[in-house]
């Protein structure tokens, strides 16, 4: 019988480093089936050594170093690209990376897709006129877009414009064999950080303005304030590092509480430290689909969010764990609190996260929509 052939696709991305949609990309392509599908990886600016999580030996990274402003010559460096590589598929994400459709559709790359995979500070709900023009215009060169949650899948259909039969809604899917419960002694920070006894709150992600990690942190104090015992058992603990980890750490050593609280920057080992936590906390001003939200359920954690983009599609309310209100410490400080002082609640939420992972959002279900938009696409 005729061997089927091995066809190449190309993702095209601003930059792949750490972060939730780099995440997802990884367990993408570590689980694609190698006998159908072959990657690479285009950067318009640049890639770290996040790459390296990538466990196949046969994706290769490009790095376009594309300068700031205006300047097009990006466009032909990746019209040059794609001409030599000749990818059957080329998967565009986010819309920084956009207007790569345009150069992908001039180099003659017939089987186009674009992921929608959250939003940032400057366009926290979708509302920018220049910037959805421009997906406007290029919206014809699109031939099929994933959205990672519901919320961004409904604002492709009636912001964007895009037709329903051409929007797929995948959800991140979670490896949990990798992610799960605690089943060893509690092992996290520093030496006598946390005991066996602790009430550990944890959180993991970029610390850039749009996760609002402060915020996290003075409910935190707030909650060492309302229950002065908690100082005897509440450990705070954020992995992950940038522009707001000064601003938290300058905010726990004016309350006397740094020796509470370990924050180390970023981590390769998520999933152990996961499993050393007992609280979640996501306090994001906007979000699509969270990759930690689900990889902190697959460990059995209950999970505080914020109640924006695709967080209430992941936690149920008073059932996996608690939807808060955006940048609003004393409402997270009690609902902090609500968590302390009942084991049984903590137990119960846990338990059910773990459910609702198994059930819901297994690698094999993601991995298996991605194939069929990318069939789809290929005809």
């Amino acid at each position: 019988m005729r061997k089927r052939e091995v066809l190449l696709i190309a993702h095209v991305v601003h930059h792949f480093r750490v972060g939730g949609m780099e995440n997802g990309m990884v367990n993408l392509i570590n689980h694609m089936p190698k006998d159908r599908f072959k990657h690479v990886i285009i950067c318009l600016d640049d890639y770290t050594d996040f790459s390296k999580r990538i466990q196949r030996d046969d994706v290769q990274f490009y790095a376009l170093s594309k300068p700031a402003g205006r300047d097009i010559s990006w466009y032909f460096r990746l019209w040059r690209l794609l001409r030599k590589l000749k990818p059957n598929v080329v998967h565009t994400r986010n819309l920084s990376a956009l207007e790569a459709q345009l150069v992908a559709a001039a180099a003659g790359v017939r089987a186009r897709v674009h992921g929608e995979h959250g939003r940032d500070m400057f366009d926290l709900h979708g509302e920018n006129r220049k910037y959805n023009l421009l997906r406007k215009l290029v919206r014809p060169l699109v031939g099929h877009y994933i959205a990672v949650s519901q919320d961004l899948e409904q604002w492709l259909i009636h912001t964007v414009g895009a037709r329903p039969q051409r929007v797929s809604q995948i959800y991140n899917g979670v490896d949990s064999t990798q992610y799960f419960p605690r089943v060893e002694t509690r092992t996290i920070g520093p030496n006598g950080f946390a005991a066996e006894s602790a009430f550990v709150i944890g959180s993991v992600g970029r610390m850039a303005e749009v996760k609002d990690f402060p915020n996290l942190v003075r409910a935190f104090i707030r909650l060492l304030e309302i229950e002065p015992t908690a100082r005897q058992r509440a450990r705070l603990v954020i992995i992950g590092d940038g522009v707001s980890r000064a601003t938290c750490l300058a905010l726990l050593k004016a309350a006397k509480a740094e020796h509470l609280a370990w924050l180390p920057g970023e981590r390769s080992d998520v999933s152990e430290l996961m499993q050393n936590m007992d609280l979640f906390v996501l306090p994001s001003l906007g979000e699509g689909i969270s990759n930690t939200i689900l990889e902190a359920m697959s460990c059995g954690l209950p999970v505080i969010a914020t109640d924006v983009g695709g967080n209430p599609e992941l936690v149920q309310n008073e059932i996996t764990g608690t939807l808060v209100p955006v940048s609003d410490p004393e409402f997270l400080a009690q609902t902090l609190l609500k968590y302390f002082l009942n084991d049984d609640l903590l137990e119960v939420h846990g338990m059910n996260s773990r459910k609702r992972i198994e059930s819901q959002f297994s690698m094999s279900a993601m991995v298996q929509s991605y194939l069929n938009v990318y069939e789809k696409v290929l005809g």
